[in-house]
């Protein structure tokens, strides 16, 4: 690419919000930093708020002083943020758009940028078609270069809503303009799923039903919904994990070898893997293949902790479910009678990501005496460590043939060092780029809302079907466990130990 195609002015919506001053203004400093960010690139903050220009460095420099991977030095410091400019604006006010257009224009002069503009919206969902509608009218997308627009999740409330929703955006940005971003798929390990998979020949061939008995993925957390009761709770943990995050990683656990390495062509294998998953419709489908749940008041690392009907914001007879698990199945001939089972959830006991794959056991198990050999397993840890771990049996030294589990680490922090880059970083820099391979396409998005969709639906009309508990501080109900001991299977935790 040339270097003057990376060129471009950043307008930032929701300069002051909490994703901005927790991970954007980190990521772009970390960028600086490593040398990825363009010579010429200018950041313009939005807010409600009236700053001055001071006001706004300051709040940067709290900013990175919290959450930054990379010490603020000097000389770093007045390169970096004299890059950046603040600009008061009313989202609802078309003449503060006006007024945008000019700035823009002028910097981007001073600034010898090239019209090329990144717009980013880190507000919240319920904007993003007025304010794209209203950088239409401003002429604001009446560049010379080219146009970006990042959006966060989530993208839409439904499948109607989101469909309606994109049908708008596509009225000002094309398709290939927009950037969908998913922080999950901007994590070392999550993009290292397909090197693991595709570089490696003793992988490859054994990645299908005939080797695998079972995948596992989880997403935990030990937090509860903090302050945002009164958004969490019209939205629950289907619809802010299990649609887009955990069905990602499902997609790049499932996906076939793309026919490129080009973002178009890995995406579409992605796409078939959604569109080969099993959907639930039935109410019985439903209540055998998921699990619900809602954490309880309980101890957590030692501290009381409430439950979630006394957060705040939150409803006193909610059934928002805090946890979701569910057995996914992906009917294509790579993995048919191989189940998918996933589970995320808040006040959990471990703030971890992981996935883990269980190998078939061998057909004659002569060593297995005492009938406890373990499975084979191959686990992708993604968070809060990086790295890989192999579990396979051994002979126990001195003995006459006892068997002992043993692994194989790879720790990717050991590798790298601590300051790896962070998700935001990737993503920011793949937008400069051009690069949307790990960006959701709005069909990825479709079919993920057609996956839970039926779900949704059941439980808001349905009484029949219940709602679990679990203390803080227990990995979810007990029909979680259910869920894979009537196949024969039990969840593995960290490190692959039960």
């Amino acid at each position: 690419m040339n270097k003057e195609d990376k060129y471009a002015t950043l307008v930032l919506f929701g300069a002051t919000g909490d994703l901005a001053k927790r991970k954007l203004f980190p990521a772009l400093y970390s960028l600086y930093c490593d040398g990825y960010l363009p010579e010429r690139f200018a950041v313009v903050g939005l807010g409600r708020r009236s700053l001055t220009q001071e006001d706004f460095y300051h709040h940067i420099k709290d900013s990175l002083e919290a959450f930054s991977r990379y010490d603020i030095r000097p000389e770093d410091w007045e390169g970096f943020i004299q890059r950046f400019h603040y600009v008061q604006l009313d989202i609802n006010q078309a003449s503060d758009y006006e007024a945008l257009a000019s700035y823009v224009e002028k910097l981007e002069q001073r600034q010898e940028i090239n019209g090329n503009r990144l717009f980013y919206l880190a507000i919240a969902p319920g904007l993003f078609e007025p304010v794209t509608f209203q950088l239409k009218e401003a002429g604001l997308l009446q560049t010379k270069g080219w146009k970006r627009l990042i959006i966060e999740k989530p993208f839409g409330h439904s499948h109607e809503s989101a469909e309606e929703l994109n049908d708008k955006i596509t009225q000002v940005f094309k398709e290939e303009e927009i950037y969908r971003i998913d922080h999950y798929l901007g994590k070392e390990m999550i993009q290292n799923i397909q090197v693991i998979r595709f570089a490696n020949s003793f992988f490859e061939p054994l990645w299908n039903n005939q080797y695998i008995a079972s995948i596992q993925l989880t997403s935990s957390e030990t937090v509860g919904v903090e302050n945002r009761g009164s958004y969490y709770d019209k939205v629950g943990a289907l619809r802010d994990m299990v649609q887009n995050h955990m069905l990602q990683m499902v997609t790049m656990m499932a996906m076939e070898p793309p026919s490129r390495l080009k973002a178009e062509a890995i995406r579409d294998e992605k796409v078939k893997v959604l569109r080969s998953i099993r959907r639930m419709e039935t109410e019985q489908e439903i209540q055998e293949h998921v699990v619900r749940g809602q954490y309880e008041a309980g101890e957590l690392q030692g501290e009381g902790v409430k439950g979630y009907r006394e957060e705040q914001n939150v409803a006193e007879d909610s059934s928002t479910e805090t946890f979701v698990a569910a057995k996914i199945m992906v009917d294509n001939f790579r993995w048919a009678g191989v189940p998918f089972y996933i589970r995320t959830g808040k006040r959990l006991p471990s703030k971890a990501t992981e996935i883990i794959i269980q190998f078939k056991s061998m057909p004659y198990l002569y060593f297995n005496k005492d009938g406890n050999l373990a499975p084979n397993l191959l686990v992708i840890q993604i968070f809060p460590e990086e790295g890989i771990h192999l579990k396979f049996n051994a002979k126990k030294p001195g003995t006459e043939g006892s068997i002992l589990p043993i692994s194989m680490d790879f720790c990717h922090d050991s590798t790298v060092g601590i300051n790896s880059p962070e998700a935001y970083e990737r993503l920011l820099n793949d937008v400069l780029e051009g690069d949307s391979t790990y960006f959701t396409r709005w069909d990825e998005v479709s079919l993920a809302w057609k996956i839970v969709d039926p779900i949704i639906q059941s439980w808001e009309k349905s009484e029949g079907i219940p709602l679990s508990t679990y203390k803080a501080g227990q990995w979810g109900p007990t029909e979680a466990k259910e869920l894979l001991e009537k196949d024969g299977f039990h969840w593995w935790q960290v490190f692959g130990e039960k």
